[in-house]
């Protein structure tokens, strides 16, 4: 065999070291995910190495720092909250209801999870969040799907589609300051009821007019697949 050949062939041990890297690196982002979840923001490096059962350098081995911790830990988060959420992007059902699950599931899961939403909008004290791109992705990302929703139904009554993507973007920052306001009060007398079911009709009433001004007409009670 020629050196050339020799030095394509994959290096047995390179390999195996890259293995047990990812392992020990989904083994501390586990950890970490657990013990914000428990802890909130403020747990430091040393607790969760201890949770991982590795040393504190092995942590920063593994990530270039706590900023590149907490970074790929929102990846985690988002993963995780993606998973619950990303069937309610695909409507179903009515106009209405298709509204209101997508509320529903979103504020449920941060009920559920509060710290960790805490989390990705505000990094570890040492690290604080001013921008994270993962989560501004994301946020993008669910925009931009519901714009082309929303321009497919625009195109599909001879309508221009130009206004699809600054409705969709709107939409999702009212949904994302009223829940970040909310989650800041603790004491707040509003529900997470109330907080739906104000987001559902504040929701609407954006869609609804935006839509009606350009001559489109449709209701809570119109079927999803009619669009």
């Amino acid at each position: 065999m020629t050196k050339t050949a020799e030095s394509a062939q994959p290096d047995g041990r390179s390999t195996r070291w890259n293995d047990h890297k990812e392992q020990r690196k989904a083994r501390i982002l586990d950890a970490a995910l657990d013990a914000v979840n428990e802890g909130g923001a403020d747990v430091g490096v040393q607790q969760i190495a201890e949770r991982a059962d590795v040393p504190r350098s092995v942590v920063y081995r593994i990530f270039k720092d706590r900023a590149d911790l907490d970074e790929q830990l929102r990846v985690r988060i988002l993963e995780m909250m993606m998973t619950d959420l990303t069937p309610t992007l695909t409507p179903q059902g009515t106009v209405g209801e298709a509204i209101s699950r997508a509320v529903e599931t979103y504020l449920q899961w941060i009920v559920k999870y509060p710290r960790l939403h805490h989390f990705l909008g505000k990094g570890s004290p040492s690290t604080r969040a001013t921008g994270s791109k993962v989560v501004t992705g994301t946020k993008t990302a669910i925009a931009v799907q519901l714009g082309n929703l929303l321009g497919a139904i625009l195109a599909s009554r001879g309508k221009s589609s130009k206004m699809a993507e600054p409705l969709a973007f709107g939409v999702i920052g009212l949904v994302d300051v009223s829940v970040n306001r909310w989650l800041s009060q603790p004491g707040s007398d509003v529900t997470s009821a109330e907080l739906a079911e104000f987001l559902g009709r504040s929701i609407w009433q954006v869609l609804d007019g935006n839509l009606r001004s350009i001559g489109v007409d449709i209701t809570l009670s119109t079927p999803i697949a009619d669009l």
